[in-house]
């Protein structure tokens, strides 16, 4: 199955079922009101929704209407938790580079993770308001994982049972925060604005072959400006999402609607490009001696989209503007 979530009488949306060539769209209701609500009742709604995205698939339903991605919000709006790890380790040994912090004795074989906040998950074409350029606004592509109830210590030969969606998604970043808030021992916090999902999440059958050993075995392609930026490939995760359920479950439960997302998508090969400009800028460093991309202005878009290799898009696209955050009056009266 194929859910977005479109503007609705409260937060978390209403849920919509979408078709698999991403056409037409259909409301979920009164199977399920929201998002939130089918994963917190999975096992007594998806047999009624499966059947409902079969008649939508078919051509069958009657009150289907057009699918319009710019007009949804994140597939989740809210989540009970966002956890990001950092399963390619490519990926992490350059931003050990970049902020300048000693590597991680047992980085290879334990997953880095940080929680991150869940309250206001930004749409696939939403404008991105920042405060300040000079806290050095970048992208990062990922994967992500939505999961149903996790029971704490699950083993990982068992966490991807607990997976019901999939999903796109870019974790923005403000560097100028990260390496202090990393020396703090303490985690990201301002480092970490609102995160953007692409408009669809899926099913883990509707990815076949290309959801395979807990990994999204899709290239996400990235271009910035226009200009190409990366394609790097899901499926070099070092760690799996199994993994990253089983470390973020070993000592609590995982309520459903947990997102759990993959860190930035990166390969070894140069030729893949990246998936964040931090770590364009580590590579520019060791190849040239110092960094020559600057992170991203207001008005800059980027644009990230997963592709198979027939060219279908299962999650839509990611595109979005970054903007000035408009003053709030006590910001004004402060000032």
């Amino acid at each position: 199955m194929k859910f977005a979530t479109l503007p609705g009488a409260t937060a978390d949306g209403r849920l919509a079922l979408v078709s698999r060539d991403l056409r037409f769209a259909l409301d979920a209701a009164p199977i399920a009101a929201t998002l939130i609500d089918a994963l917190e009742r999975w096992d007594d709604v998806a047999r009624p929704l499966q059947a409902r995205y079969d008649d939508l698939d078919a051509g069958r339903a009657a009150d289907a209407f057009p699918f319009d991605p710019a007009a949804c919000w994140a597939p989740l709006p809210r989540s009970p938790q966002w956890c990001d790890g950092s399963a390619f380790l490519n990926h992490g040994r350059l931003m050990e580079r970049a902020f300048d912090t000693p590597p991680i004795p047992d980085f290879d074989t334990i997953p880095v993770m940080y929680q991150g906040a869940g309250d206001d998950f930004l749409g696939p074409t939403q404008d991105v308001p920042l405060p300040d350029e000079a806290d050095g606004i970048d992208f990062e592509g990922e994967f992500g994982v939505v999961l149903g109830g996790v029971p704490m210590g699950v083993p990982a030969a068992r966490a991807v049972d607990h997976v019901r969606l999939i999903v796109q998604i870019n974790d923005w970043s403000l560097r100028a925060f990260g390496p202090r808030e990393m020396k703090t021992g303490f985690g990201f916090l301002q480092a970490k604005p609102s995160t953007s999902f692409a408009p669809v999440a899926v099913t883990p059958d509707e990815l076949g072959a290309h959801w395979r050993d807990g990994r999204v075995r899709l290239r996400l392609h990235i271009e910035w400006n226009g200009q190409w930026f990366g394609h790097p490939s899901g499926g070099e995760m070092n760690f799996s999402f199994a993994d990253l359920i089983a470390h973020a479950a070993r000592t609590r439960r995982l309520s459903a609607g947990t997102v759990i997302g993959s860190g930035t998508v990166s390969n070894a090969s140069r030729s893949a490009g990246a998936a964040c400009i931090a770590e364009r800028r580590v590579i520019e460093i060791i190849d040239e001696g110092q960094a020559k991309t600057a992170f991203m202005r207001f008005g800059d878009r980027v644009r990230m989209v997963a592709r198979d290799d027939d060219g279908a898009q299962p999650f839509g696209a990611i595109d979005q503007r970054v903007v000035r955050a408009v003053a709030s009056p006590v910001d004004e009266e402060a000032q």
